[in-house]
């Protein structure tokens, strides 16, 4: 035998010792890994039912340890309206096929040669909760996946759900399948996410006995997310759709979107909590006639994060039973706070304004072929002396700024009214611009003549800008109780008129 050969050999044999080892030592080890795994998912999950009646657990129901490779079975259940009346109590079972480390053999034929604890194989079992799911996927288990575990107990892997038709009197459902990588380090400290999702297709009767339909094309889901010291993530999400379109209605109305994306950002500071999320549609299409593109981005700032934790248990812990008793078809009680909970939630209240938070709508806007519309606002808050004052002095001390714009074009409202002439069955040209040009010179009229809006070319404007107790609304300066009078007077007015 040539010596490169006798050095390959030794390779190869102290490769399978280092691996025999190693498996034999993550056979020892694998039980308290689960478990430990087990009880932070179930941290995870009651922290994401938290205000809905309901839970949801999983549970290790069986460990089968060899040397090379392990066999578990899971049980996650459910409980609780939530999941509806017809199975208020379903479970999924799991099949778990675990290859030891430091080489798993899947690893070895990929060439992946990075030692790893374990990779574990599982999919979806069949039972009783989801044997219509085996029959949409032909009786293959239809959810499967792919984890490798670190010897930092960091985990990555992919998760698979297979293509599926269901069928029946009332509905019908067509799913191309979906995939989703996933890279988390130790006890989920950070996540990353990648997903794509090709078509869905879902067709139903509404509650009315009307005939419904959606079809989702090019679905993409992204997130880079961090465990913040509160507990929740907090980072980046991604949502793309290349293509949507809904049926609905007696007339079978057709709704369609293209290009649409969701951007949202968040990140915990000390104890505040900044956040600002992104919405962009590229056309709007309606009875396949194009509407339009619209945006919308939200943000906020200035939360603190303690406070807000408070009162947001303290609505889910009161919501519950609302929600049992909606679920159930029982009459809802009223939401009542004892006195205890009446001084934490006012101290916590206050605690929040404090910390003199901000809310924005930074761009809501519409536009179409001829123009565009569009609305922001920014609102800052901050403590009031008390909080037993009255509604008006109230609302001047907790409101520090308030900024609104809002610029209707006349052309885009041209453009809508056009559109809903034509759905309507309106055919002639002329009728139509008629139609469009009255309905935009109607709402222009509105505005000016009641002084709520004023004429800026051919966008009707309104501007309200609030701070130091003063008031000024387009271009004429006045107090909150002369704004408030001001606004009652024109909209009694126009109910009048109406």
């Amino acid at each position: 035998m040539n010596k490169p050969a006798v050095v390959f050999l030794g390779f190869v044999v102290a490769i399978g010792a280092v691996s025999a080892g190693g498996a034999w030592y993550t056979g020892k080890q694998l039980e308290p890994v689960l478990q430990t795994a087990i009880q932070n998912a179930n941290k995870e999950l009651q922290t994401s039912m938290a205000g809905v009646d309901g839970s949801v657990s999983l549970e290790l129901v069986s460990l089968e340890r060899g040397v090379f490779s392990s066999t578990a079975h899971y049980r996650l259940k459910g409980q609780g309206t939530v999941f509806g009346q017809d199975n208020p109590n379903p479970e999924l079972l799991f099949v778990d096929h675990i290859e030891h480390g430091p080489l798993p053999f899947s690893r070895l034929v990929t060439l992946k040669w990075l030692p790893v604890m374990a990779t574990s194989h599982y999919m979806l079992e069949k039972n009783a909760t989801t044997e219509k799911w085996f029959a949409a996927s032909k009786d293959v288990s239809p959810l499967k996946g792919v984890a490798n575990i670190g010897y930092s107990r960091s985990v990555n892997g992919n998760v698979e759900l297979l293509p599926l038709e269901l069928k029946d009197d009332k509905s019908s459902v067509s799913f191309s399948g979906a995939n989703l990588d996933f890279d988390s380090t130790a006890e989920g400290q950070k996540v990353k996410a990648n997903g794509y999702m090709n078509s869905l297709k879902v067709s139903a009767i509404d509650g009315n006995g009307e005939a419904f339909e959606a079809e989702l094309a090019g679905l993409t889901v992204a997130s880079n997310l961090a465990k913040s010291t509160f507990g929740f993530y907090t980072g980046q999400n991604t949502v793309e759709l290349t293509d949507a379109k809904v049926t609905f209605g007696p007339q079978k109305a057709v709704l369609t979107l293209k290009g649409f994306e969701q951007k949202d950002t968040s990140e915990a500071k000390d104890n505040n909590l900044a956040g600002r999320v992104d919405y962009k549609i590229d056309e709007i299409g309606y009875q396949g006639k194009p509407v339009g593109s619209a945006a919308m981005a939200l943000s906020m700032k200035n939360v603190d994060i303690p406070a807000m934790l408070v009162l947001t248990k303290l609505y889910q812990d009161k919501m519950q039973p609302v929600q049992a008793a909606a679920a159930t078809g029982q009459p809802v009680p009223e939401l009542q706070l004892t006195e205890a909970e009446q001084t934490l939630a006012e101290t916590n209240v206050n605690q929040v304004l404090a910390a003199k938070p901000q809310l924005a709508v930074e761009n809501l806007s519409l536009k179409t072929t001829h123009g565009e519309s569009k609305f922001n606002l920014v609102l800052d808050l901050t403590k009031p002396t008390s909080m037993e004052l009255p509604p008006v002095e109230l609302g001047k001390q907790m409101v520090a700024l308030l900024d609104a714009n809002l610029t209707l074009s006349k052309p885009m409202i041209s453009d809508v009214a056009a559109l809903q002439a034509q759905v309507s069955g309106v055919t002639d040209p002329k009728a139509i611009e008629q139609q469009s040009q009255m309905e935009a010179e109607m709402v222009s009229g509105m505005g000016v003549g009641t002084q709520l809006a004023t004429l800026v070319g051919t966008d009707v404007v309104s501007k309200l800008h609030y701070a130091n107790n003063e008031v000024t609304f387009n271009g004429q300066k006045m107090t909150v109780e002369q704004f408030i009078g001001f606004v009652m007077a024109k909209v009694g007015t126009v109910s009048h008129a109406q």
